[in-house]
């Protein structure tokens, strides 16, 4: 079958986000036999046009959507990004009589709500690389669709998907022949690159564990290695391990850095850090590995704070891991998230003082928290009459503490405002 692959992300936040997953799915779709077209519009002047002239030339005989993020986040200033997904499964339905299938984190997360809003005719929810090979086989040998775990269909009815089952052994690397960096973008681009699976961390907002387990699933080091050889060899420097916690567990980390610097890839990295599981030698390795720079995500400095979102670590723990990136060179960028259960002004106070101190190269804050389905967060909204039964939650709600709801915001941005490392 000819297989077009469409990344419908335009949203660049901090950076350009190249598609990972959906560069994953193109590559185990194209093992299993199809010929692929990944059509990426980030850098599209004209998402009409460009879709239209790639239909005409490829004839697609089933065409996948993937939806990244459903909005921004942010409180404040929502913004939703499904309408011009919409309008692009639009284009697509007009343009060819292919079935449209979508997938996807974003979509994972709402399945049925999103795929009815997008008006498509089938999802696939989690990880793409077997269930949407399985559902090019069922479709192009006419069998039943019953028995592929993630499919999910307008009517509601899903079929259930445990990504823990999938071994990570088993599934392809991106292909870097498949990247298509705007040419504005190309010397800053960050290659997005993963090489685990899965959180144990369980905290209290976090739609992880609904997207990838909370089992953790590791590719073997030495596979590892070799698809970053690849990378390089096509031109590639510098990457983002998009690891949910790079330094969980500590020993793969710590191992992973090794058989970089024994590969003399002289490459350059960034990463998402858990605050604890740190010390000297980790940190020493992932200088020495090429890393530059570390996401701390601590969102908070008050100890009641940090056991409410269920973190496993504390303060100090912060601070020390904060202390060793900075005697190693590594930029630090931490995050705080305001709003959640139990937050006071007290607490909010104790977590900017708390964050004032660490010396942070950049400190985002986030005002409320985005509430996601089946969440322990979730069900305390619900709890507390913040959402009802019947909220699908794809419309963003977001979780702020009572109290706070005229006073948080003006707080936040004059704190801001007299520290240019800040940002939203």
């Amino acid at each position: 079958m000819n297989v077009l692959l469409i990344s419908a992300n335009t949203e660049t936040v901090n950076m350009i986000p190249l598609p990972l997953g959906l560069n994953c799915v193109a590559v185990a779709t194209r093992n299993a036999g199809h010929v692929v077209h990944l059509l990426d519009l980030m850098g599209a002047a004209d998402n009409s046009r460009s879709i239209q002239e790639t239909v005409r030339t490829f004839r697609p005989d089933l065409i996948g959507v993937s939806v990244r993020n459903i909005d921004n986040q942010q409180m404040a200033a929502p913004r939703f990004f499904l309408d011009p997904v919409r309008d692009i499964v639009a284009i697509c339905r007009k343009a060819a009589s292919a079935p449209i299938v979508v997938g996807g984190a974003g979509f994972s997360i709402f399945p049925v709500a999103t795929l009815r809003y997008l008006k498509a005719d089938l999802g696939i929810c989690g990880e793409g690389e077997i269930a949407f090979p399985a559902l090019l086989a069922a479709l192009e040998q006419g069998k039943d669709l019953s028995s592929i775990a993630g499919l999910c269909y307008p009517d509601g009815k899903v079929q259930k998907n445990s990504p823990e089952t999938t071994a990570l052994s088993t599934l392809p690397f991106p292909d870097p022949s498949l990247w298509s960096v705007p040419a504005e973008a190309a010397e800053n681009i960050w290659i997005p690159f993963q090489t685990r699976r899965g959180c144990p961390m369980k905290c209290s907002y976090c739609s992880t564990p609904a997207l990838e387990g909370i089992t953790i699933r590791m590719h073997p080091i030495e596979s590892v290695v070799a698809a970053l050889e690849q990378q390089v060899a096509a031109g590639f420097s510098r990457f983002y391990f998009v690891d949910n916690t790079f330094n969980i567990p500590p020993t793969f980390a710590k191992e992973l850095c090794r058989a970089i610097i024994s590969a003399r890839l002289d490459i350059h990295w960034r990463c998402i850090l858990y605050p604890g599981f740190v010390d000297d030698e980790m940190v020493r390795l992932m200088a020495e590995a090429g890393c530059v720079e570390i996401s701390l995500g601590f969102e908070s400095g008050c100890p009641e704070i940090l056991k409410n979102l269920n973190k496993k670590f504390v303060v100090d723990q912060v601070r020390v891991a904060s202390t060793l990136f900075k005697e190693h060179g590594i930029r630090r960028n931490g995050f705080l998230l305001f709003g959640g259960p139990g937050e006071t002004k007290r607490t909010i106070s104790e977590s900017l003082a708390f964050a004032d101190s660490l010396g942070l190269d950049m400190l985002k804050l986030t005002i409320g928290i985005r509430i996601y389905p089946e969440t322990p967060l979730a069900q305390i909204a619900l709890d507390e009459g913040q959402i009802t039964t019947c909220d699908d939650l794809l419309s963003p709600r977001f979780y702020l503490s009572k109290g706070l709801e005229n006073w948080i915001e003006p707080t936040i941005r004059a704190w801001m405002e007299e520290r240019p490392y800040c940002s939203e």
